[in-house]
């Protein structure tokens, strides 16, 4: 027997048979049924279809529903047959296969997608959101790559790159970036300010800029899109009645997943989502005494004290170290050891980045805080005060010291952050290694009472976005880094799942990670891609360009080749409008201070509509738990009514005791804030 026909149907009753027979019900079923059916019929093909896959019923109760319907039509159109009504069903029946075909074979060309999901089942939400934000960076190089390489890359190939002297090819080039690299495209150096002469002539001092300029605008846009969309999703939405364990446990269950293994992932995140929610609300709810409360903050200041000390040590370490290599800069760099002697920075820095984090990963244990949380995005702010404050330096040194001492500093600047690239890669596989392969088998051979590692989110996330940092700061400086990076980041992944399998144990303490995706591209957009902005900006408009290489050779600093431009185009008749945009409003620095007046307006008007939906909300959700038990209370009513009217003599197919009991408390079941 059938449990539901038809939600929505004005004659089902949900619950007038409560008196019947099993017998009369399984009439009515029939009767409500074959009424559907009529309903179904005489409605168009697209509407039909739609309203079949709505119905509440599980597959092979549609799929029935749908043949008995289609078998209607078919009878029905056998009566007018028509050879034009026939090909116009064949041919939406095809259209319909293929079109799901496409979605199919769509799905098969994402990629890692079955991969997120098993990570996703196995090891739970805030390591998948981990390897999420890795993809996500992946696809963002793949689109700076295509960028630079179609406007700037490619014309300068087909011109031929601006070689100044060859050099032989060593094989330390590919971690030094210097030698053979030099009279390459993979840097400034490697590009001319020429005018190619095609119809229409291509300026490559234009197309540098205005490339860099449209990447980096496309770049904040996409950040800023990313971020409110995820912020919309995992915030406010989860801030609603729906994203609460109640919801989860009674309506998240995807019924198309038919696969068994897509069944059991399926399974061990939902499971892996209820304990994140649990574990928060019984944290909430802990209350500590005053004593413990002191004891905890003296514990955070002291952990907090311990890094920042730290961070102000390995700062210093790297400005000191920095200032010994501006002497050996003028030296000879075809000299093998004077190239191999550039890897001590970058040596440095990612033996910093490797070791420290595990440092405050020790600090951590002693704040000992319980939300997981908490303690994740505590790791990741004092990662990012490390890892921001020495990129700090070393872009002061970059923009101070090496444009006095080198001719070509921009591809030297390029070829340092080229060698942080490469360094960071490799020292990120001794850290899967030393890190956590090392660390299993220590906790698993040697010392059992350490156990098996987990995987730490808030170190290996913080290095995405060093990475990403880097990237963006060094794609002025050499246009082709967003090859290395992809390069970089596939292997990464591959790296990371193979080592998570083999090495890492689920997080001890679920903590809910739906949120951290945000929170990732939030540190993503500011400090990393506002300050590689800022950098790339101050080099544009105040640096002077090398004289002897690079696109911008022989100005006074980048942006004349603009402001030339505008000139020359104030001279062409009808295109004045242009030179008027460029002196009345990218030069005015009024314009500017209203763009950003009005940017705040703005955003203090969208923040008070949030806190306004987010009040409606908070009514909404108390109006449907008020709503909730006053049905309860009108189904008892309903119920004890049934037993007095009901003759005791009569015989009925299901006892009244079986009949479930309704309380007004059931909605206190599933609290409002889960």
């Amino acid at each position: 027997m059938r449990r539901s026909i038809y939600a929505g149907h004005g004659t089902w009753r949900n619950f007038g048979n409560l008196g019947l027979t099993e017998d009369e019900i399984e009439e009515e079923v029939e009767n409500e049924t074959v009424q559907l059916v009529r309903e179904l019929v005489e409605l168009p093909s697209r509407a039909c279809r739609q309203r079949i896959r709505g119905l509440p019923m599980n597959f092979n109760e549609r799929r029935n529903i749908r043949s008995q319907v289609f078998s209607a039509k078919l009878s029905k159109k056998s009566r007018l047959p028509t050879c034009c009504t026939d090909f116009s069903e064949q041919a939406s029946r095809s259209f319909r296969r293929f079109g799901a075909g496409l979605v199919t074979a769509r799905r098969f060309l994402v990629i890692w997608q079955n991969t997120l999901k098993e990570i996703g089942g196995t090891f739970g939400t805030s390591v998948l959101s981990y390897f999420q934000f890795l993809k996500w960076l992946l696809m963002f190089n793949v689109f700076s790559l295509l960028i630079n390489f179609c406007f700037i890359t490619l014309p300068q190939i087909i011109h031929a790159p601006n070689i100044t002297h060859a050099t032989g090819f060593r094989g330390l080039e590919l971690l030094t970036g210097v030698g053979y690299f030099n009279q390459t495209v993979f840097f400034y150096g490697g590009y001319d300010g020429e005018v190619i002469e095609t119809p229409p002539p291509y300026n490559m001092q234009l197309a540098y800029f205005f490339t860099m300029a449209a990447y980096f605008l496309l770049c904040g846009i996409s950040l800023i899109y990313s971020m409110a969309k995820s912020f919309q999703t995992n915030f406010v939405l989860h801030s609603a009645s729906v994203s609460g364990g109640a919801w989860r446990l009674l309506c998240s269950w995807d019924f198309s997943v038919v696969n068994e293994k897509a069944v059991q992932h399926n399974k061990n995140n939902l499971c892996v989502q209820l304990k994140e929610s649990l574990s928060e609300r019984i944290q909430r709810r802990a209350v500590l005494s005053l004593s413990e409360r002191m004891e905890n903050v003296a514990r955070h200041l002291l952990s907090w004290l311990i890094s920042v000390l730290l961070a102000v040590g390995c700062c210093a370490a790297v400005y000191f170290l920095l200032q010994d290599q501006v002497s050996n800069i003028s030296q000879d760099p075809d000299n093998l050891v004077t190239e191999a002697s550039t890897l001590a920075v970058p040596v440095v820095v990612s033996l910093i980045n490797l070791v420290v984090p595990l440092l405050f990963s020790l600090i951590s244990r002693v704040d000992q805080r319980s939300n997981p949380r908490t303690k994740i995005y505590i790791n990741i702010l004092r990662n990012v005060l490390l890892k921001m404050s020495i990129l700090g330096i070393l872009c002061h040194h970059w923009m101070t010291d090496v444009p006095t001492s080198v001719s070509c500093w921009e591809s030297y600047v390029g070829q340092s952050v080229y060698r942080l690239v490469i360094v960071d890669f490799i020292f990120s596989l001794f850290g899967s290694f030393f890190g956590e392969f090392l660390r299993n088998i220590i906790g698993t051979k040697l010392i059992p009472s350490l156990g098996v590692p987990e995987f730490d989110i808030a170190t290996n996330v913080l290095d995405l976005i060093n990475a990403q940092t880097l990237a963006w700061i060094g794609i002025y400086f050499s246009p082709l880094l967003p090859v290395i990076q992809f390069i970089k980041l596939f292997l990464i992944f591959y790296l990371k799942k193979v080592s998570l399998s083999m090495n890492c144990q689920v997080p001890r303490q679920s903590g809910r990670a739906a949120q951290m995706q945000t929170v990732y591209i939030a540190l993503l957009f500011f400090p990393s891609y506002v300050g590689a902005l800022s950098l790339v900006a101050y080099t544009v408009w105040s640096l002077k360009p090398s004289e002897l290489c690079g696109p911008f050779q022989g100005l006074s600093r980048p942006f004349q080749a603009v402001q030339d431009w505008a000139d020359t185009v104030q001279a062409i008749p009808g295109s004045q409008w242009i030179s008027w945009i460029f002196y009345n409003v990218i030069k005015n620095e009024l314009f500017f201070y209203l763009l950003t007046l009005i940017v705040l307006v703005l955003t203090y008007f969208i923040w008070q509509v949030a806190q306004g939906r987010k009040q409606l909300i908070r009514t909404l959700r108390e109006q449907i738990a008020n709503e909730g038990k006053d049905k309860a209370f009108l189904l008892n009513k309903l119920q004890s009514t049934q037993k007095q009217r009901r003759p005791s003599g009569i015989s009925i197919s299901q006892d009244v005791s079986t009949v479930p009991s309704f309380t007004q408390n059931w909605m206190n079941t599933f609290p409002l804030d889960m």
